[in-house]
Formats: C-alpha cells, sequence, structure tokens
C-alpha cells in the first residue's frame, strides 16, 4: 500500500514521521459537519468537466467512469468493462467487453456506443482537446454489439490499456451539443459514484452521491471541493473547520501538529518542480548556460530546506526510483563547473558578477504561479543558486492567465510527472513538434535525437527496446538540458479524522480533483461514534 500517515507529528520531526509511517493523533475546531458530507480543499480547477475536452483523462473523474480504473497499488481494474482486455498477439488489437445493466446519472443505459462517440470525438480534428495527441495509437474503434467494444491501433503502443481509463460520455447528451462549448462542459452527464450538483468557478465544484451507482451508492452523500488557489488561505480556512480535509505545502501541513483528531497523509508522486529554458531566448537557449544552470542548483539542499524532506532531487522526469529511471544521469552539485562552462563558452563576468556574452546579459524573468509556496520557494532558491554562477534570474508571480503568453520566450517553474507510463509524460514533454502547444513542451525543445528515441518507444511493444529509448533521451537532457529539474514531491493532506477508507495512491503532477486521499470517497465510511 501507498499510503502512508502522520498523526500529532511536531515541528521538523514531521518529515521524519511522513517518511517512517510513525502515527500520532490530533482536534479541528469549527462546527461539526454531518457524517455524510465532506468539503475538501483544492489548489486548481479544471477549466471544463467534459471528458471530451480532456477532464479526467487520466481517470478518477467522480462524475465518470472508464472502461478501466485503478486500484491503491495503481494497477488497472474494470470499470465500465466488466474485465481487462483481450489483447491480440501482434498487440494492435483489444477487446473490451462491457458491464451489462449500467446507466448513465439520467437513467439512460451506457453502451458499446458511447465508447465509440468518445474515441472518435475526441479524435476529431474539431474537437480541443489538447491531450488527443495521447491516442496517436488508435486507428480505429468500434462498437460490436451494445456490449463490445474493439480498438485497432496503428501499431502496438504497449501503455494503451492504460489510455482506457479516460472517462466515457454519453452520446445522447453530448452527441447533440457542440463539443467545445455546449452545456455539456459545464453540466456533464456520466455513469460515476457522483452527480455534479453545482460548479461556481473558481468557489467550488459540489457533488452528491449517484443513487443509483453500478457500484453501490456511496455513503458520503455529499461532497464538495473548494477551489483555494492559496496554500495560506486554504490552511486557515482548514484551521477554522470550513474545510474537512486540504491538500497542503510541508510547512503549512506542520502547523497542524498536535491537532489530535487529523491525520496528515503523505503520498509518493512522479510529480516535478522543473524550469523551463525557452530555446527561442538568446540566454536560456544556449546550450552552455543551460549545462551550466543544471549543475549549478543545489538539488539536495531544496528536498531539505523547501520540503522538510517530503521528496526527492529530480534529476529528470523520471524519479530516481523508477525502473525506468538511466543510473549515471544523476547531476551531481557543482556550481564551479558550472562556471567554468560558462567561462569557455564566453560568458564572461561584469562589473556587478552577472555575465555578459557578445553584449547580451546573462539575464532572464521567471515566473510562478500566485499563491503556490511550493513554486515561489524553488524559484527564489533556483534564482540564488543561479546569481552565484553569475546568471541573474528574476522571479515574478501571476496567474496562469498572465504567464501562458509569456512561456514561448520566458521561463517559468512548471511541474508534471505521470506513474502510468513513461510515454505520458516524456513524449508531450520533449517532442519538437508539440512545441508552443499549450503546455506541451513548453521550453519548445528541439532535440531530433530525442525526438527519434522517443517515436520508437512509443512504438514499440518490446519492454527492453523501450527501456533503451528512455535511456537515450535521459542522458540527451543531461547534454542539452532543456529544462532544469529541481525535486519530485510527496504530496500532504491533512484530513479530519472521522471517516474509514482514506487513503493515498502514487501520484501524477495532476493531484486534488482525481488524486489525494479522496480518490476512493466513494468508499468512505463514518467513523462510529
Amino acid at each position: 500500500m501507498t499510503a502512508r500517515t502522520v498523526r500529532g507529528a511536531t515541528g521538523a520531526a514531521l518529515a521524519t514521521a511522513l517518511i517512517t509511517g510513525v502515527t500520532a493523533c490530533a482536534n479541528p475546531s469549527g462546527p461539526a459537519r454531518p457524517a455524510d458530507s465532506a468539503v475538501v480543499g483544492i489548489a486548481t480547477e479544471p477549466e471544463s468537466l467534459s471528458p471530451l475536452l480532456g477532464y479526467g483523462k487520466d481517470g478518477n473523474s467522480k462524475i465518470f467512469d472508464g472502461l478501466l480504473t485503478h486500484d491503491a497499488d495503481r494497477k488497472l481494474r474494470p470499470a465500465l468493462a466488466e474485465a481487462l482486455p483481450e489483447v491480440s498477439a501482434d498487440g494492435r488489437t483489444y477487446t473490451y467487453r462491457l458491464r451489462q445493466g449500467v446507466e448513465f446519472s439520467d437513467g439512460e443505459p451506457f453502451t458499446a456506443a458511447d465508447v465509440e462517440f468518445t474515441y472518435r470525438t475526441i479524435l476529431d480534428p474539431a474537437t480541443n482537446n489538447a491531450s488527443k495527441t495521447e491516442l496517436d495509437a488508435i486507428d480505429s474503434v468500434t462498437a460490436q454489439g451494445p456490449d463490445q467494444v474493439v480498438f485497432t491501433l496503428k501499431y502496438p503502443y504497449a501503455p494503451f490499456a492504460e489510455r482506457t481509463v479516460l472517462p466515457i460520455a454519453p452520446e445522447h447528451v453530448a452527441g447533440k451539443q457542440d463539443v467545445n462549448s455546449g452545456g455539456f462542459t459545464t453540466r456533464p452527464v456520466g455513469t460515476g459514484p457522483y452527480v455534479l450538483t453545482g460548479w461556481s468557478k473558481g468557489e467550488k465544484i459540489s457533488f452528491r452521491a449517484n443513487p443509483s451507482y453500478w457500484g453501490g451508492e456511496p455513503a458520503v452523500k455529499k461532497f464538495t471541493m473548494a477551489v483555494i488557489k492559496d496554500d495560506d488561505v486554504r490552511a486557515t480556512r482548514l484551521r477554522s473547520g470550513e474545510l474537512d480535509a486540504a491538500i497542503l505545502p510541508p510547512n503549512l501541513a506542520a502547523g497542524f501538529a498536535g491537532d489530535r483528531t487529523r491525520r496528515t497523509f503523505a503520498a509518493k508522486t512522479f510529480d516535478y518542480r522543473d524550469v523551463t529554458l525557452p530555446t527561442h531566448h538568446p540566454v536560456t537557449g544556449d546550450p552552455a548556460v543551460r549545462q551550466a544552470l543544471d549543475i549549478a542548483v543545489d538539488r539536495a539542499a531544496m528536498v531539505d530546506k523547501l520540503l522538510d524532506g517530503a521528496g526527492k532531487a529530480a534529476h529528470g522526469p523520471v524519479p530516481t526510483d523508477s525502473p525506468w529511471f538511466t543510473p549515471g544521469t544523476e547531476r551531481a552539485h557543482d556550481p564551479d563547473r558550472a562556471k567554468r562552462i560558462l567561462d569557455d563558452a564566453g560568458w564572461k563576468p561584469a562589473a556587478d558578477g552577472v555575465r555578459v556574452k557578445d553584449g547580451v546579459r546573462a539575464s532572464f524573468p521567471l515566473w510562478y504561479t500566485t499563491g503556490d509556496k511550493i513554486r515561489q520557494d524553488h524559484a527564489l532558491a533556483f534564482a540564488s543558486d543561479a546569481r552565484k554562477a553569475g546568471v541573474e534570474v528574476t522571479t515574478e508571480a501571476g496567474t496562469w492567465e498572465v504567464i501562458e503568453p509569456r512561456m514561448k520566450t520566458d521561463a517559468v517553474l512548471a511541474g508534471g510527472g505521470s506513474p502510468a507510463d513513461p510515454d505520458f509524460d516524456q513524449y508531450p514533454l520533449l517532442t519538437s513538434s508539440l512545441a508552443g502547444d499549450g503546455f506541451n513542451n513548453m521550453a519548445g525543445y528541439d532535440n531530433p535525437v530525442v525526438d527519434r528515441a522517443l517515436a520508437d518507444a512509443r512504438r514499440s511493444g518490446d519492454p527492453a527496446a523501450r527501456a533503451t529509448a528512455y535511456d537515450t533521451v535521459q542522458r540527451e537532457l543531461v547534454k542539452n538540458p532543456g529544462y532544469v529539474f529541481l525535486t519530485h514531491i510527496d504530496h500532504l493532506y491533512v484530513v479530519n479524522d472521522r471517516w474509514d477508507g482514506p487513503t493515498t495512491q502514487v501520484e501524477p503532477h495532476d493531484h486534488g480533483l482525481g488524486s489525494g486521499p479522496w480518490w476512493n470517497v466513494e468508499h468512505w465510511k463514518p467513523k462510529q461514534q
């Protein structure tokens, strides 16, 4: 099991407790909430609630189900399918038999036609789904009667079954609307354990239990996700009793030490924080600057001081404890070598210590999202380390609406990571054809060797061949980083101790909505008092 629970850890002992699994107990203030109601604080919200536009693409969307889902150990298990798929010998045909008797929350039956509709609509060029390249392997999807669907692939895409956790939309509702702007985008209908009751953008998303859910009506009848972007505000509302649970950075989670009726959950993750180094910038696009910054940063200090030990150094998108990680690609903290690299490349210190080459000052802005303490702390630490090497980094805070138009030329304290398969993270992060495509390849990274390796890994069904390809990618990132990966962070959640059932999974970057101790809220039971 991946869940680790900490109760009542105090001060610096919190980090040790998170790692060792030591438990104690904590006492929420504020009014008692009904036993069948839960309110959790999250940091972000989706742009749409339609799976046709990308909502819930990695599963666990509460309103919807996929053909498959993940258990606590992130192993695939059946959901709308009655079993795992039958896969042809050549790895190019996946056949799913569907669970019978399932209904959408409006009472209409779920059939294979809905599956075919969902995937065909996502792949339609007219659909504004930024993640459609993740389904590139699909050649066709065909409903064979009401209870069987067959996917035919262009090539033997090894992790395809992982892509079928994608939520299924009802054709009889979504098929009658404009896919990009219709009412389904904010008032969806699904087969999931919860039914949407309201969405006040920027404030909260509210759900009620689906009484006809095929998996049984949840005991938590009312579930609310409060959207609170600012970490301090989220902690304050949790302490006041307005929230039953919240995701918090380590320093704020530690503030609940001694609160004896709350638990702190620490989830291991693939979630990294990195600095994008835009290719189309005279400073960040210089390979020497990239190499220097990659070894100028003190990752161990960031883990110790910024995360209180709740994480690990990141030397690329793949965590060092993953079987996909390439040993030997760890970056040592070597500020003296960083200076030599810059010296040799012609970046010479000016009177103020900031380097200059051909009249260009080694200076660039670094944006982070307002209210996100972890990103702010990482940005400031990165800027400090860079300045010691003679590179001036000015940190700027803003919303994504402010940051997004600047991403092609300005550095961003970004994040990503997926535990399901290396293709899910590395392909959109590094493939040159996706440069400038929204939040894909934010740095505009362009490396033909990496492009070929990612394509080879994506199109091979041979695990050894895929491992070799990803080794190539990771070694190329040492030569020409494109991004400076800083840390992989644990996710910390503080939860009122009044339910049986909360636990955690190994989590991706996207968390709060589908991940967190409430990933299985439909199975929670109120504790007997």
